[in-house]
């Protein structure tokens, strides 16, 4: 297991997992509000095509969070807008 951090919570994920992966395990569906309504989007397709589970990760913004492998110490945040 290793942790990374999420909007400033520090979880855990197991090696290998994908950043989606990980935050479905923890009940997190959210991973960015669009950029005209605010509303929520999270993982969608799960296999990088379509862009709804775009992420903020290790401070660079629009990140596929269902193609992206979580590492230890990663910092994860949601991304408000594009």
């Amino acid at each position: 297991m290793i942790t990374f951090t999420f909007n400033g919570v520090e979880l855990t994920a197991r090696e290998g997992q994908s950043v989606a992966a990980a935050l479905i395990a923890h009940n997190e569906r959210i991973t960015r509000l669009t950029r005209a309504a605010g509303k929520p989007r999270g993982i969608f397709c799960g296999i990088g095509v379509c862009f709804d589970c775009l992420i903020i990760i290790d401070g660079q913004p629009n990140q596929r969070s269902c193609i992206t492998e979580v590492k230890a110490g990663m910092v994860v945040a949601v991304q408000d807008g594009a």
